[in-house]
């Protein structure tokens, strides 16, 4: 027969366990011990938005979430600022990170500087470079802004129809979680100059992760 009280009972006991642990000085080696690193991979909205901070005062002490962001960088490797050929990006492999979040593909669609049609070969490589971890991360690919500036070359179409259809592909080839973050932004007020989030857009982006770490990958934050 279902006992109506042991639920209560059981919180009583784990609340006094904690408690004598707080007592002992021990539960700071635990939070030390479940540390979960989270590796914010992109370019300047990543760099520069201040998302990434903001992600880790939502998901607290337990979490230490990284910026590894690279302004002007590319999925491409056929650019000037290829995202693998950065110090960043190698720093964010030997972070061993647990989750991986990567934004990436804006300054793909910039076609004045843009030269390769086709990025999923390179985004390819750039997840399969943290898929051999040992860390064994989960993965997240999100779909970047909307653009809402053309005066210098960026474009919104070319986002819709080519660079957002490949992060998709690539995410279903590696059967890896995906993040709407076009329409999440979907509004010019988040933005600065059309193109970079500004304050507000910075909380949208970093509400919008926290919510898919915790829907999608199962952990838990602060709120």
């Amino acid at each position: 027969m279902y006992n109506k009280q042991m639920p209560l009972a059981l919180s009583v006991v784990l609340l006094i366990f904690i408690s004598s642990l707080v007592s002992a000085g021990l539960y700071q080696i635990i939070k030390y011990d479940t540390i979960v690193r989270i590796a914010c991979i992109g370019d300047s909205i990543t760099e520069l938005s201040g998302y990434p901070s903001k992600l880790q005062f939502l998901l607290g002490a337990n979490y230490s979430v990284s910026n590894f962001g690279v302004s002007g960088s590319t999925v491409s490797c056929d650019n000037k600022i290829a995202y693998m050929e950065q110090k960043k990006f190698h720093e964010a492999l030997a972070f061993q990170p647990d989750v991986v979040i990567i934004m990436l593909g804006t300054n793909d669609a910039n076609l004045k500087t843009a030269n390769d049609p086709d990025i999923s070969e390179d985004y390819k490589q750039i997840v399969n470079s943290f898929r051999a971890l040992t860390s064994q991360p989960d993965i997240m690919m999100v779909q970047p802004p909307p653009i809402y500036s053309d005066s210098s070359g960026y474009n919104n179409t070319y986002l819709i129809n080519n660079v957002i259809p490949t992060i998709n592909s690539v995410a279903e080839h590696f059967d890896l979680h995906s993040v709407d973050m076009y329409s999440a932004l979907n509004d010019s007020k988040y933005f600065a100059d059309g193109i970079h989030p500004n304050n507000e857009g910075s909380t949208v982006i970093a509400s919008t992760v926290y919510q898919a770490i915790e829907n999608k990958l199962g952990y838990s934050g602060l709120f």
